[in-house]
């Protein structure tokens, strides 16, 4: 009895959340966020005390290439960058990562996109590379094996996606949940 009363409690809680962020405005343009069904959830959380903030330098973070090739985000310095953070089992990420190859196709040489698979949260590698060539995705896509830079960016879900300008600072609040070509066309046009 007490642990349905908890999970009643934890869920009536979590539900808050959800709708105080929904409700919540977007910091970069103003306008107020709402959940997308078509595209999956599409939140955006507060900047608190535990959450990376606006203006702050994006933490540096080695990922690895398919090929085993190390990259780090500071190899990107001095560009507007998308960090996205996915994974393959994530129903939203699989909505997104069409459109973001649509927006690569058209925008890849405005902005950077750095598409991190957090491979610790995947049965295998192979899973991975199975579902990027089956779907024919050429943007840059890495693995975060063991988790560290996704732990660097506190993700609360998948996907998320920071917002980085060319001054190495997140500008906006992450975002929770699949991007679709115009959002993602409205943010390159707000990083500096």
């Amino acid at each position: 009895m007490i642990k349905r009363i908890f999970g009643a409690v934890v869920i009536l809680m979590l539900f808050g959340f959800a709708i105080v962020n929904v409700l919540q405005e977007d910091e970069t343009g103003g306008e107020a966020v709402t959940l997308d069904n078509k595209n999956g959830t599409a939140m955006q959380p507060p900047n608190g005390p535990e959450g990376l903030k606006i203006g702050e330098y994006a933490p540096n973070f080695t990922v690895t290439t398919f090929e085993g090739k190390e990259v780090k985000l500071s190899d990107l310095k001095d560009k507007k960058v998308f960090l996205n953070f996915w994974a393959t089992w994530c129903p939203p990420c699989r909505v997104e990562m069409p459109e973001m190859q649509r927006f690569y196709e058209e925008y890849g040489e405005e902005v950077e996109i750095m598409a991190v698979n957090v491979t610790s949260t995947e049965k295998s590698v192979k899973d991975v590379t199975s579902y990027v060539h089956n779907e024919e995705f050429t943007f840059p896509i890495y693995l975060d094996r063991e988790r560290n830079a996704a732990d660097q960016y506190r993700i609360p879900g998948f996907p998320t996606t920071y917002f980085i300008g060319t001054n190495g600072k997140i500008q906006s609040k992450a975002y929770i949940g699949a991007m679709d070509y115009d959002f993602m066309k409205k943010m390159k046009n707000k990083l500096e």
